[in-house]
């Protein structure tokens, strides 16, 4: 697992690097292969942004959320990332599904 944190226009305190850190690397379990991430923690006036730009093997996470708060900018877009993580693991469970339904044997008819 790799994840890098980019402060733009703020002050890096550990604090916040931690609290991202230890969230981004949550999204680890629903994920099978590592995680690379880079997370870019920005503030202009009142305003916190939080991106993600996440890869796991073939898959490609992107977010990003705005608050008036960091730890919150965070949280919100950790939410959009798991979202997308269990939207896409539905989809290939679908696929799968599919797949294994096309193999399967049709009925015998029955014999008198």
């Amino acid at each position: 697992m790799n994840i890098s944190i980019t402060f733009r226009q703020m002050e890096a305190t550990d604090a916040v690097k931690g609290y991202a850190t230890e969230k981004v690397a949550k999204l680890q379990k629903f994920l099978r292969q590592p995680l690379h991430g880079q997370v870019t923690l920005s503030c202009q006036k009142t305003l916190h942004m939080a991106e993600v730009d996440m890869h796991a093997g073939a898959d490609h996470f992107h977010a990003h959320e705005t608050s008036e708060d960091m730890y919150a900018s965070i949280d919100k877009v950790i939410d959009k990332l798991e979202r997308q993580i269990r939207e896409t693991h539905s989809i290939h469970k679908k696929k799968g599904a599919d797949r294994a339904s096309d193999h399967l044997l049709p009925d015998e008819p029955e014999k008198d």
